[in-house]
């Protein structure tokens, strides 16, 4: 066995979007919503669990390693709850097709940079 070459066509690269912590629970709220209602394709479910486990590896990558992010805080001058929530195409694409997801959150996320 031997490990694929970066940049193949099977790796995806994560994007960090910068939610506060209102648009996290706005996020998890409403794929938990989504997951409960069971309706979606299996693919897709599978992508918007990922998303909630995302959110929680964020919220520990804070704790483990809060520099880094500090630092972009900093530079910014963004709030202290603002963190890299870092989702791959295809769980964005499932969060982004959910109709539920309110505006204000899909604009953050539709965003090429996906900052608050």
């Amino acid at each position: 066995m031997s490990a694929l070459p970066a940049g193949d066509a099977g790796s995806q690269t994560l994007v960090p979007y910068w939610l506060d912590s209102a648009a996290r629970r706005l996020l998890a709220t409403t794929v938990e919503a989504a997951l409960a209602d069971g309706d979606g394709h299996p693919v897709t479910t599978i992508h918007l669990q990922d998303v909630l486990t995302e959110l929680h590896v964020a919220a520990a990558r804070e704790a483990v390693w809060p520099t880094s992010t500090a630092r972009v805080r900093l530079a910014t001058g963004w709030d202290d709850d603002v963190l890299p929530v870092r989702l791959s195409p295809a769980e964005l694409a499932g969060v982004l097709e959910l109709p539920e997801l309110p505006e204000n959150l899909r604009a953050t996320l539709g965003s090429r940079r996906g900052r608050p």
